[in-house]
């Protein structure tokens, strides 16, 4: 059997056209939850309570009588659905923000200053992966736009690549634009 290295395949992604910049197609898990904003949170905490609470609400006013225990276990699944629902809201609001399809100026700045900072330390933009090129490649192929799926599969990036939409040379730029300016201002030449 022969080992030889697959062939590797790199095309720019599709850029959907959306009112704000878009920030990254394809963001990792933690950077999503990383950048979520007490909004998001705050949403995503009401929609885990409302389902629970409307059960409640609904058992007060009209008694649905059932047996022992019964109203319990209603609720515990009732509230495993709340978190679960309130959880993928949270995500998806967040999410959104990377994709430009919501107002997103604070997770702009919020990624200017990530990737600017990675560079000056010398890190890899996106993380170092353990996964070979090809099969980061069809990581990023499954999970791009992922989230505007998410009502019917919610699937999430938690592969680290360095395929996500968007032209990095803006921060090597901004980078080199800091980095100028701390030099002048210690006073070198």
């Amino acid at each position: 059997m022969s080992n030889t290295p697959t062939q590797t395949y790199s095309w720019p992604s599709k850029t959907v056209r959306t009112e704000y910049p878009l920030i990254d197609n394809d963001p990792h898990f933690k950077r999503v939850i990383r950048y979520a904003r007490p909004s998001d949170y705050l949403a995503g905490g009401a929609a885990a309570a409302g389902g629970p609470g409307l059960l409640y609400a609904m058992e007060v006013f009209a008694p649905s009588q059932v047996g022992r225990g019964g109203f319990a276990q209603a609720m515990r699944l009732c509230g495993v659905i709340g978190v679960t629902g309130g959880f993928l809201w949270f995500y998806q609001r967040s999410i959104l923000r990377f994709y430009g399809m919501s107002e997103n100026a604070r997770e702009i700045e919020m990624d200017m200053r990530e990737m600017v900072d990675k560079v000056k330390a010398g890190e890899p933009l996106y993380g170092e992966s353990k996964l070979t090129p090809a099969m980061q490649g069809v990581a990023a192929r499954q999970s791009r736009y992922s989230a505007l799926f998410f009502g019917v599969l919610p699937w999430f990036n938690f592969v680290n690549h360095n395929q996500h939409g968007i032209d990095t040379a803006k921060y090597y730029q901004q980078a080199e634009r800091e980095l100028e300016a701390e030099r002048l201002a210690k006073g070198g030449q």
